[in-house]
């Protein structure tokens, strides 16, 4: 075959190649006469000359020196034969003299004998995208789940993580947000060159990165992250400033099946926070640990997620009853959700809420959780006018700005006293901002809604919490009480406690309660409530009418 019949042959691929490309320069090099035709968009935006050059001669020499060597190395991998596909993230120079970032396919065509005949492929430039991230020239939050999504709709699998980094404020108060963009830029660029042939690095939303890794075992990633993280805590320089700056990393395995990317994405965050709040900043990989492998149980919370879309269908409440320490009389009670179908069952919270607090619809749950649970307990109150109906409050429902206005809505809607309502949080809602927090439960306190400090002591900011929000009750983990009958700390815990709590003006109520040893031991103490399987199980609306109304 001649090289003028090669040509249209090289052309006719090529217009196909174009076709199917959005968005995206295209280039198709023929291996035996080594001549590449490219976009005439790539020839205008990167100063090529021509659409036509031998192999990547005009190309290469445009690539960053620092990404060069990477990008001839792997060109050479295909040329050579050792590799069939080329997929990368460089930087390139463009026509008007500044670096962009770009993403690179390319794939071998073999001719009918298996030998490589073409290599062909599609640049995507990110400079030109609206969601480009401006201060590190990376693919922005949004980009990411284009990405994402496409990975998930093609059932491809790969490794997602997400890195971010500690205490990045402290770094613009000291230097300044100019400074701060600069160590963002940097630590992009280093994110960058350590999954440089491996994976696709995006600026997320504040100081946080993600990557996406298609051919790395979990092994191979954990490493590079921690040579990352030793980079940035020891031998990272902003210009001639020497900085420290710590990260925390959360991963999760992206497999082939059809489950939400919403919910892969709540998965990362937990396995993110987990590792910021709980592991140091070790790179933490989300794996359910429970007898379930980690698929199925990511299927399960696909359905779950599902559910709440659905109007909350499969969601119940049960209510556990609340007594006076004293005269064991109703004092309240606690509504606790719980999710079943007719595959799984009945499912714990604890198997489906830590998860799903990371998903944006969460507080739809958490409004229809408040709204059945006070429509379920205002007929209580015509014999028990004082009863309190507690109900947890998740720190994903209260970072929304309507949260407190939303609360006011459903019990006026319901016509359900706010001096019988009590919301539960945890120390977790450390994670929000603190003024933010005593802003809300301000306006609800004024309102006469109580607010409850649950599983106090489990965390590592129970007292800073307490310090910060005026809280009515201190309600006491099970943990903490479970040998108090025999265990000299948790009495000294449970002492200590009631004595916090009588400083902070708060009553105590202790959860677990089993047995009435227990209970008569614990009456020692300044113990205003107690709440247990002693008492009753969590059941049903019906069931805790027939007991009590």
């Amino acid at each position: 075959m001649n090289d003028d019949i090669r040509r249209k042959k090289l052309d006719s691929l090529f217009e196909a190649f174009s076709i199917i490309s959005e968005e995206s320069y295209v280039f198709l090099t023929d291996f035996t006469t080594r001549v590449s035709r490219w976009s005439a968009n790539a020839v205008d935006y990167f100063g090529l000359e021509d659409e036509y050059m031998y192999m990547d001669e005009r190309w290469r020499p445009k690539v960053h020196p620092d990404d060069v060597e990477s990008y001839s190395d792997s060109i050479e991998r295909i040329v050579s034969g050792t590799d069939n596909e080329h997929h990368m993230q460089y930087r390139v120079l463009a026509n008007n003299g500044e670096y962009v970032v770009v993403t690179c396919r390319g794939v071998i065509i073999r001719d009918e004998n298996g030998a490589p005949a073409y290599f062909g492929g599609a640049i995507k430039n990110h400079g030109l995208m609206s969601y480009i991230d401006t201060p590190t020239g990376l693919r922005s939050l949004y980009g990411f789940f284009d990405d994402f999504n496409s990975m998930v709709w093609k059932r491809r699998s790969a490794y997602v993580i997400m890195i971010g980094l500690n205490k990045f404020s402290n770094l613009n108060d000291v230097y300044g947000y100019k400074f701060g963009n600069s160590v963002l830029r940097e630590i992009g660029n280093l994110i960058q060159e350590k999954f440089r042939n491996s994976g696709e690095v995006y600026r997320m939303d504040g100081t946080k990165f993600s990557v996406i890794v298609h051919d790395l075992t979990i092994e191979q990633i954990i490493d590079i992250y921690n040579e990352i993280s030793e980079t940035t805590v020891h031998d990272f320089y902003i210009g001639k400033e020497r900085i420290s700056v710590s990260l925390n990393a959360g991963a999760v395995l992206i497999d082939n099946s059809q489950i939400s990317s919403k919910v892969f994405y709540s998965c990362l965050k937990y396995a993110y926070y987990e590792s910021k709040n709980h592991r140091l900043g070790a790179l933490t990989v989300f794996e359910e640990d429970t007898r379930e492998n980690t698929r199925d149980y990511m299927e399960k919370l696909n359905i779950i997620r599902n559910s709440i879309t659905d109007n909350c269908d499969g969601f119940y409440l049960c209510y556990q009853p609340i007594v006076n320490a004293d005269t064991e009389e109703l004092k309240g009670a606690e509504a606790l959700v719980r999710w079943k179908n007719d595959k799984y069952g009945v499912v714990s919270p604890n198997q489906f809420i830590p998860a799903l607090e990371q998903d944006p619809l969460f507080p739809e749950l958490g409004n229809w959780i408040l709204m059945t649970s006070v429509t379920d307990a205002k007929p209580l109150l015509t014999k028990y006018p004082d009863l309190i109906l507690n109900v947890n409050v998740s720190y994903a429902q209260l970072e929304k700005g309507d949260f407190a206005s939303k609360v006011l809505d459903i019990i006026n809607e319901v016509g359900f006293p706010a001096a019988n309502l009590c919301l539960e949080i945890t120390e977790r809602c450390r994670l929000l901002d603190m003024d933010l927090l005593k802003e809300v439960f301000e306006a609800l306190k004024r309102e006469g809604i109580k607010v409850a400090l649950d599983d106090f002591g489990t965390g590592f900011s129970s007292i800073g919490v307490l310090r910060e929000i005026s809280v009515d009750t201190i309600k006491v983990d099970r943990d903490y009480v479970k040998n108090v009958e025999k265990s000299s700390s948790d009495q000294s815990t449970i002492k200590s406690i009631s004595d916090l709590a009588d400083a902070f003006s708060a009553e105590v109520c202790v959860e677990g309660v089993e047995t009435a040893g227990m209970r008569d031991f614990l009456r020692k103490y300044s113990v205003n409530s107690l709440q247990g399987y002693y008492y009753s199980k969590p059941v049903s609306i019906e069931k805790f009418m027939r007991k009590y109304g």
